[in-house]
Formats: structure tokens, sequence, C-alpha cells
């Protein structure tokens, strides 16, 4: 009987860390109006997964002397201390802040 408690509280243990890693959700609102939606996963480190101009887009990270930086599909992502932009194809970058 103690065996099998231990091996119930171990399983617990090894779960537990799993469910405490939540992926991220923020909801952007942008100077020109437009808003979107970035999700972060913790088990996908290196990619920023946006929900923009009505499609699904996963950008890159790219090198950023500070802040991050995310690219692909036509879309670019900076996040830095200063604020956030995005730029959408040849559209100039435009200034968003989270809702």
């Amino acid at each position: 009987m103690k065996f099998s408690v231990a091996i119930a509280l171990g399983a617990a243990i090894v779960v537990m860390p799993g469910i405490a890693m939540a992926e991220t959700f923020r909801t952007y609102v942008c100077d020109d109006g437009s808003q979107f939606v970035a999700a972060f996963y913790p088990s996908d480190p290196k990619r920023a997964h946006l929900q923009i101009d009505g499609r699904a887009v996963s950008l890159r990270k790219r090198l950023a002397l500070s802040g991050a930086r995310y690219s692909g599909g036509g879309v670019t992502l900076s996040i830095l201390k200063a604020g956030t932009t995005v730029k959408r194809g040849k559209r100039p970058a435009t200034a968003c802040s989270t809702q």
C-alpha cells in the first residue's frame, strides 16, 4: 500500500511542472486601428504564433540587439522596452500596445 502511494506521489511531482508551463497570449492594438493576438509557448521558445489580418502566422525568433524580434510570412514583430511594433508586407511599421 505504501508503495502505491509513493508511486502516485512521484507521478504527481513529474506531471505538475508540465501544468505550470502555460502558454502566454497577448492581444495587441495598433495605432493604425488593427489588432492581433500573439501566443508564446514555453515548448516552442524560438517562435511567436500570431493571428493577424484573419490568418495564422508563425514567426521565427531573429537576432536582436535588445528585446525580441520575430519574422516570417511577411510579418515582423519587434518587442522592445520602448514599445512594440509590427510590420506587415509593404505597409510601414506601426506601434502597438497590449490591451
